[in-house]
């Protein structure tokens, strides 16, 4: 058995930024809007959703990883749009990738990659 797609939920107390942030900057296809809640398709079979939240508590660890060919392109954008890149783009020897890091409206951090090891690329 296996499962056909899936969805992670965070919290969010500015669900206006929050929208704004994943349909105009990541420009990420909305794929359900709940009202207090918005599901954004990220690929094939992955979500995100974003749940509006009195109170919340950003997780330490909790990293959204988007995996793309374009991390230089996205830095780029990122810029365009004036958000704070917090580790521009280097080569992690260590697990044999390209990334960058930035933090979405409510804080999460947020790594753009690119896998660099032979068995994950096509």
């Amino acid at each position: 058995m296996s499962f056909d797609s899936f969805i992670t939920f965070l919290p969010t107390q500015d669900l206006e930024k929050t929208t704004h942030f994943y349909e105009h900057v990541l420009k990420l296809p909305l794929e359900l809007d709940q009202t207090s809640c918005r599901i954004y398709r990220i690929a094939q079979g992955g979500f995100i959703g974003f749940c509006a939240k009195t109170e919340i508590k950003i997780q330490e660890g909790v990293i959204l990883t988007l995996v793309t060919e374009n991390v230089d392109e996205w830095e780029q954008i990122f810029t365009e749009h004036h958000l704070p890149i917090e580790t521009p783009p280097t080569f992690n020897s260590d697990y044999q990738i390209y990334q960058m890091f930035v933090r979405d409206p409510n804080g999460y951090l947020i790594e753009i990659q690119r896998f660099e090891d032979p068995r994950w690329t096509s």
